[in-house]
Order: structure tokens, then C-alpha cells, then sequence
């Protein structure tokens, strides 16, 4: 495998994403997720070539689910590269095959797989090789399961796992077609994961056949053209989150507060069946409708033992200019709101 110091353009493409988003700071220890395939070798390639202009100490990690039966020569190939380039490596196996059968429990192991190495080592971002073309599928699925802008911007350049530990996506500009490109042009033995072709995963179905019907029928950069949306929802996302927090903090505020109903307006006392877990529906009365579904969103998820669905937000939401005394049917867990006044409380 060349080891040419050659610089590219998708080189210079990195180097510009990491200096404008001030995605991974200089002389960090970042702990790269390697899976074998193209994005995240070509993502640990670029890393390695930048790293004398950033001062990265660079670590891979790898984790195997134990899915596919070459799942552990895999590992042993992203071990011999990790030899190769003489970058320290981490292997995480999965202890129980039945436990992560689903797309999703194995995301959630596989993260909890690299925090755990992260912290054990010292790191302080885990990196990983998300592209645009991912981006673009995530918004198409999650768009086909009902979500709202949220869902459709999903894929972030970055996040919080724990108060020290970031995640972060920096090849959210790169397609897949790039990267097959990149590890083609330096030679860099890219490890084929036959479940990429299982079509019992909606997102491969959508990777292999929507996708290219797109590029064929619609638009050929529809890969970019659906993460530019993403893109732009994220900031839209922001916005409203920000402004969601401010009214949901307003609306808790306690009977004292400037913001409650006053002399004359509907009765701010709560009655015995309010408890702690109640809304002032006069302050939410002012906010756009996209702020009071965000916020009932929040109050749901604090007294639900699962996620709040839209039909439940809407529920809630509805009481804000009910009659007194109107309530909803329980949520579940057997919790019902009810306005009181001129609070929503919900009752256990």
C-alpha cells in the first residue's frame, strides 16, 4: 500500500471543513472509528496525512458485532492497518450476538463500545467516517418514517456523548463516491461488508436502489443536494430548540412569576389535581405553533417512560386553549393532563 504524501483535493476539502467549523482542535488525541470500509479508511488515511499540520495523536478503534461470520478477519485486517500506519489500536467484540440483532441496539452498543475506549484511553473526540451520502439517507428514511425537521437533520457535524466526549462527523461534505475514489487512488484495501447488500435493511435498499433511481430520474447530485438540506434544517433545528427551552422555562415558572395570569384572568391556582408537573398555558398562548409543539415535546418526554409520538404532542398541545377541566385520555404509563385553570397539569 503507496504511502504517497501526495495532497489532494479532497485533502484541502478536510483541511478547510476542520479550520472553518472548528471541528477538531490542534494537538488533541482523536479516537478514529474504523470499520474497514471506505468511508472510515479513507477518513483515518486523511487524518493521518493532515496530522503534521494539526499535532493529532491518533488512535483506532474498531468494533465487532459478531454479525457476519469474517466478522473477526475484519477486525484483524483494520488491526493489520493500524500496524502499518503505526497508529495505537482498539478492539471492542461484541459479547453476545442475539443481544444487538437490530440496526439500531447495534448503533447504540457500538457507541457505548467507543465512549468506553475513549475514556479509558485518554481521548477526547471519537471521530467518525459519516459522509453526505449518509446524511442524504438518513433524511430519506427518516422522512418515510413521519419525522419532522429534527429527524431530517439528524446526522450532525457533531455531539455530546458525555460532558468531555465529543463525536464528530467531519466528511459530512464528502459523498461515497469520493471516498471509493480516494481509497481507490491509494490503493487502500477497503474490507466489502456483504450486509451492505441485505436488503432487510431499509437503509441498504435505499443506498442500492432509491438513491441511484434518484441520480438517474431526478437529480445527479441528489446525494448533496439532500444533505444541503439537512444542513440548512440543522440551523432551523437550533433556532428552534433555543427558543423552545426559553418558553418551556417561562411556562414552569411558578405562580409568582410576571409572566402568570393576573387579576382578572383564568385562576393561576392549582387545584389538588395539579402536581410539580404542570404548564402555564397563558405563556404558551403567545408562542407560535411550532414553539408549543416543541415544548409539550420536552414536558412529555420528563413524565413518559418513552418517547412522546406526534399524536401525544398533539394531545397535549390542544389543551392549550381547551375549555377548564377539559383532559386527554391517558398517555402511557397511565398519566393524564388536565387544565386547571391556567395550568396544564398532568396526573399520574
Amino acid at each position: 500500500m503507496p504511502n504517497r504524501p501526495t495532497w489532494t483535493p479532497l485533502h484541502a476539502q478536510l483541511h478547510r471543513i476542520l479550520r472553518d467549523r472548528h471541528l477538531l482542535p490542534r494537538n488533541q488525541p482523536l479516537l478514529v472509528a474504523v470499520s474497514g470500509g471506505q468511508d472510515s479508511l479513507c477518513l483515518i488515511k486523511l487524518l493521518l496525512d493532515l496530522q503534521p499540520k494539526w499535532g493529532w495523536q491518533l488512535g483506532i478503534a474498531h468494533c465487532d458485532h459478531r454479525w457476519r461470520p469474517d466478522s473477526q478477519a475484519n477486525a484483524n485486517h483494520v488491526e493489520q492497518l493500524a500496524k502499518t500506519w503505526q497508529v495505537p489500536y482498539y478492539l471492542e467484540t461484541a459479547p453476545e450476538m442475539p443481544s444487538i440483532t437490530s440496526e439500531a441496539a447495534a448503533r447504540q452498543w457500538r457507541y457505548q463500545a467507543l465512549s468506553a475506549i475513549a475514556q479509558n484511553n485518554n481521548f477526547l473526540y471519537i471521530v467518525t467516517g459519516h459522509t453526505a451520502s449518509d446524511r442524504a439517507e438518513t433524511l430519506l428514511y427518516n422522512l418515510m418514517r413521519g419525522s419532522g425537521a429534527d429527524g431530517l437533520q439528524a446526522l450532525t457535524w457533531q455531539r455530546p456523548l458525555s460532558p468531555i466526549l465529543q463525536l464528530v462527523r467531519p466528511l459530512l461534505e464528502v459523498t461515497r463516491a469520493q471516498t471509493a475514489q480516494f481509497c481507490q487512488e491509494f490503493q487502500i484495501p477497503v474490507w466489502e461488508d456483504s450486509t451492505n447488500q441485505d436488503f432487510k435493511y431499509a437503509r441498504n435498499r435505499i443506498r442500492q436502489e432509491l438513491l441511484p433511481y434518484l441520480q438517474t430520474h431526478f437529480n445527479p447530485k441528489v446525494e448533496q443536494t439532500l444533505a444541503k438540506t439537512a444542513e440548512l434544517l440543522r440551523a432551523d433545528v437550533e433556532y428552534l430548540e433555543e427558543a423552545a427551552q426559553l418558553l418551556l422555562q417561562q411556562a414552569l415558572e411558578n405562580e409568582d412569576s410576571p409572566l402568570s395570569p393576573q387579576h382578572g384572568q383564568e385562576n393561576p391556582a392549582p387545584t389538588a389535581l395539579s402536581t410539580d408537573k404542570r404548564l402555564n398555558r397563558l405563556v404558551l398562548r403567545q408562542a407560535p405553533l411550532a414553539l408549543q409543539r416543541r415544548v409539550m415535546r420536552h414536558f412529555l418526554a420528563s413524565v413518559l417512560p418513552i418517547a412522546p409520538s406526534f399524536e401525544q404532542i398533539e394531545k397535549l398541545t390542544a389543551l392549550i386553549t381547551a375549555s377548564n377541566r377539559s383532559q386527554t385520555d391517558p398517555f402511557p404509563g397511565g398519566a393524564i393532563a388536565q387544565v386547571d385553570g391556567a395550568w396544564i397539569s398532568i396526573k399520574n
